[in-house]
């Protein structure tokens, strides 16, 4: 983010913004030193009971914040919201990360490592994520696709997502690629995109069997199915199962 953050170090008293962040740190043996977490915080289950939850990712409770007196918050760019992360940086280390890509998603899994004290935890952590998706080889017959996140409006992934990058790196073609990074897509322009797979994430929006029929009433000759949204968009250490799903995607 270009922004220089002095931290105590080691700290011992860190409030998570992100889920996937929230996951890593519990996951490089860092679980006792986070006081605070988000509602959405549902990896690893203690995160939620062993901590105070200090609301949404996108609407903090400033007081719950306070009472807590962190010495490091670990926030995102996308993930939260700006006027509240500058709030929070007036009177706190707030360390931010940007992610759309695994190379950015393996750089911040480093530096929180070593931030936090878990250095080379982390250090191994993303040399084996950076293992498992090296050995994921796509060939050179890729497949069209389109990836959606939200029903009513339909609203997909497109260009500079992290997920356009692990669709990528799976094997397809994002046909909503060029478009605002999560653009409304009407029925009229997924027909006309004509994928021959459609994805529909299991989160934000919950997409389950019942929609299938939905889009196939759009797309009558697409193979349609539900995956696991926190395999194509958690960045943290989910990334480690990641490889091996997108594989079985094919």
């Amino acid at each position: 983010m270009g922004r220089r953050v002095a931290v105590p170090f080691p700290p011992r008293r860190i409030v998570s913004l992100v889920p996937s962040q929230t996951e890593l740190l519990f996951d490089l043996g860092l679980g006792e030193k986070v006081v605070g977490v988000t509602k959405f915080c549902i990896h690893p289950a203690e995160a939620r009971t062993k901590t105070t939850v200090i609301g949404g990712t996108k609407n903090f409770d400033f007081e719950k914040i306070v009472a807590l007196k962190p010495d490091l918050i670990i926030g995102n760019k996308e993930e939260n919201y700006q006027a509240g992360i500058d709030q929070l940086a007036a009177n706190y280390p707030v360390w931010l990360s940007d992610i759309s890509n695994l190379t950015e998603a393996l750089d911040m899994i480093r530096r929180v490592g070593f931030v936090a004290g878990a250095k080379e935890r982390a250090e191994a952590m993303a040399a084996e994520i950076d293992a498992s998706f090296a050995a994921l080889a796509t060939g050179e017959t890729t497949v069209s696709a389109a990836y959606f996140i939200w029903r009513k409006p339909y609203m997909g992934a497109a260009t500079g997502t992290f997920i356009d990058d692990m669709l990528r790196r799976a094997g397809f073609t994002n046909v909503f690629a060029g478009q605002a990074r999560y653009p409304e897509i009407t029925a009229e322009q997924l027909a006309a995109a004509a994928p021959r797979r459609i994805l529909l994430s299991s989160e934000p929006y919950p997409f389950s069997e019942k929609h299938i029929a939905e889009f196939q009433a759009i797309c009558p000759t697409a193979k349609i199915e539900i995956v696991d949204g926190e395999l194509f968009s958690w960045y943290g250490s989910r990334l480690l199962k990641s490889a091996a799903y997108l594989s079985q995607l094919r």
